[in-house]
């Protein structure tokens, strides 16, 4: 079936980036070209915010409230789709040219303030 659209939470499986959550950017179910599978490119978040309390200052706590994006190309096969879907569309930020390895990191940037 066809239960992997855009904007919806995934949680990756397997690689680096196993176990993280990520949301699902744009869907190929025919494959490609170069990747003759169904697979999808995802955004996701590589290292989490951590817990800040009150007494921290205020570096502290900007230091510990960031965090790190990906993006990537998964096979289907290597994500395991949740029930939660993204409102935001990231589409906007994230468009072919965006993994070309220049663009990548301002797409980076970009995600980063989405999901801040």
């Amino acid at each position: 079936g066809k239960f992997i659209k855009p904007g919806k939470v995934v949680i990756l499986l397997q690689g680096r980036y196993a176990g993280r959550k990520a949301i699902v950017v744009k869907t190929f179910d025919e494959g490609t070209k170069d990747r003759e599978f169904s697979h999808c490119l995802v955004a996701g978040i590589d290292k989490n915010p951590l817990k800040v309390t009150k007494d921290m200052s205020k570096k502290k706590i900007l230091k510990r409230s960031k965090i790190k994006p990906f993006l990537k190309y998964f096979n289907f096969n290597h994500i395991m789709p949740t029930r939660y879907a993204a409102d935001f569309d990231l589409k906007k930020i994230v468009d072919e040219s965006a993994l070309s390895s220049e663009a990548r990191v301002d797409t980076r940037k970009a995600l980063k303030k989405v999901f801040e």
